[in-house]
């Protein structure tokens, strides 16, 4: 019997692991993605205007992401920043997949293993010279532009856009004014 009850215990832990993973991959409620989307025009070099704050962009300025494909029609992504602290830049290698298909501006993106988290294109200029993106909750969020500075408008449209959506637009981290001593690097 106790065989049985841990095969049970086991299966409710992978069930319930499973549906966390799921969920890490969904879309915020309320949240729409880009449809339309054009993953060629998307390719290319972005830089981060601003974001909420995670461990894994913790103290990095100069964010950039440049996303290229890959021979197996998966979406490389090279995540690059400067640690101020550190006085050294930092990279990410990940890969990033479609949930849906290629026109639905939903993906996936992994930087470790097995384990993907939501990439969730809500936003997006009409020439893709701006993105506005979330992860699977609200408590991530990137303004991305294909230029490291953006118009007062264009950064009053994002707050607006936010604040619509729900979040917390006083917890953002903005990069588009750095220093010219860091932007020198």
């Amino acid at each position: 019997m106790k065989v049985i009850d841990r095969r049970r215990g086991q299966y409710v832990l992978i069930g319930a692991l499973s549906l966390w993973l799921l969920a890490c991959t969904g879309v915020p409620e309320g949240i729409d993605p880009v449809t339309g989307f054009d993953q060629n025009r998307y390719l290319g070099t972005w830089y981060e205007i601003a974001r909420l704050d995670h461990s894994f962009e913790h103290g990095l300025s100069e964010v950039s992401a440049t996303y290229d494909v890959n021979p197996d029609g998966s979406i490389a992504v090279l995540n690059r920043g400067f640690d101020l602290e550190e006085d050294e830049w930092r990279e990410a290698e990940g890969v990033a997949r479609f949930v849906q298909s290629p026109d639905i501006a939903h993906l996936k993106v992994s930087f470790f293993g097995p384990f993907y988290g939501s990439y969730v294109v809500f936003e997006l200029g009409e020439d893709y010279d701006y993105a506005f993106v979330s992860g699977f909750s609200r408590s991530y969020l990137w303004f991305l532009a294909r230029t490291p500075q953006v118009s007062e408008a264009l950064r009053a449209q994002f707050l607006q856009r936010i604040t619509e959506l729900g979040f917390d637009p006083a917890e953002l981290i903005w990069l588009d004014n750095a220093s010219e001593a860091v932007a020198s690097r």
